[in-house]
C-alpha cells in the first residue's frame, strides 16, 4: 500500500548509523568535515555542545605546548630546601595539587611535589625530619613545539598530569597540565576552587585573571579601576567582539586599554570566558 507506515528499522537506526550516512559523501578536507558537522547539528543528530567538543578535538592537533603553557614567571613552585611550615601556607593559598620543585633557580626543576603526599607527614607530625626531596616525583619534560594531541597521548600513557616545558636552549619556558589540554577540547573546566557562579572575575596571578564574558562593564571598571565605555555594550564580551571585528574562536587574542584578552571558551554565537592579562 502506498500509505504504509515507515518501517521500524529506519526509526531504530543508531546514532552511529546516522553519522555513517553523513560521512557517505566522503569529506576530503577539514572544511568539508566542518560542513558535514554543521549539517549534523541542523538535523539535530548532535547538539552544539557536542559540535564544540568535536571542533576542539580537531583544533588541538594544530596547537603546541607553547600556545597554552603557564609562563615560567607565573609558575607556582616550591624550593627543595623548604620546610613543612614554609610549604603549607603556600599550598593552601594557591589551592593547586601539584608543584614543581626547584633548586637554585626556576631553570633547575628537580621534580614534582603532590600536595596529597604531604598528608601522611602532617598526620605523623614528622616536621623535623621533613625533606621535600623525599616526596617529590620525577618531572615530565616536553619541548615548546610538542603538539597537544601528542602531549595528551603521552599524559595518558605515562599517567602524568603536569609537564615542564623547555625552550630550544634547554631553559624552563613554563608548565602545562593535562587539564590545560582538555580545556582546549571541552572548554573551561571549573572546579571548587574556580570562580563562583555569581562571580564574574577571578584572580589567577598578580597580572592574570579569568573573566566571564557576561561581566558588566561597570563591574569590570570597578574591579580594575578602568574607564571602559558602556555606551554601546553592557558586557566586556561585547567590547572584546568589537575589538576583534568578528566572532573570535578559542585562543584568539586581542588587546586594548592596557589589557590582553584571550578567548578561553566560545562557540559560533558567543564568547563565554576570557583570560585577561595586564600589559
Amino acid at each position: 500500500m502506498s500509505d504504509e507506515q515507515p518501517s521500524s528499522e529506519g526509526n531504530d537506526k543508531s546514532w552511529l548509523d546516522k553519522i555513517g550516512l553523513l560521512f557517505s559523501s566522503e569529506p576530503r578536507t577539514r572544511e568539508d568535515l566542518q560542513d558535514v558537522l554543521n549539517v549534523a547539528v541542523d538535523n539535530e543528530l548532535i547538539d552544539r555542545d557536542a559540535l564544540s567538543i568535536i571542533e576542539g578535538a580537531m583544533q588541538v592537533s594544530d596547537l603546541h605546548a607553547r600556545d597554552i603553557m603557564i609562563p615560567r614567571a607565573q609558575m607556582i613552585v616550591v624550593k627543595e630546601d623548604a620546610t613543612l611550615c614554609d610549604l603549607l601556607p603556600h599550598i593552601i593559598e594557591s589551592a593547586h595539587s601539584r608543584f614543581p620543585v626547584i633548586g637554585d633557580s626556576t631553570d633547575q626543576v628537580l621534580g614534582i611535589l603532590l600536595a596529597k603526599d604531604l598528608l601522611p607527614r602532617l598526620l605523623a607530625q614528622e616536621h623535623a625530619e621533613f625533606r621535600v626531596s623525599d616526596l617529590m616525583r620525577p618531572c615530565f619534560v616536553v619541548p615548546e613545539s610538542k603538539r597537544l594531541n601528542v602531549l595528551l597521548r603521552e599524559f595518558r600513557q605515562n599517567r602524568n598530569h603536569m609537564a615542564i616545558v623547555i625552550d630550544e636552549y634547554g631553559g624552563v619556558a613554563g608548565l602545562v597540565t593535562i587539564e590545560d589540554v582538555l580545556e582546549e577540547i571541552v572548554g573551561e573546566i571549573e572546579d571548587e576552587t574556580d570562580i563562583d557562579e555569581d562571580e564574574f572575575i577571578r584572580r589567577i596571578t598578580d597580572s592574570e585573571f579569568f573573566v566571564k564574558a557576561l561581566t558588566p562593564i561597570d563591574e569590570f571598571n570597578e574591579y580594575f579601576q578602568t574607564a571602559l565605555s558602556d555606551e554601546e555594550f553592557d558586557t566586556i564580551g561585547g567590547l572584546v567582539i568589537q575589538a576583534f571585528g568578528h566572532m573570535p574562536a578559542r585562543n584568539e587574542t586581542t588587546s586594548f586599554n592596557g589589557f590582553s584578552f584571550k578567548v578561553i571558551h566560545a562557540d559560533q554565537r558567543k564568547i563565554q570566558s576570557l583570560r585577561v592579562s595586564k600589559l
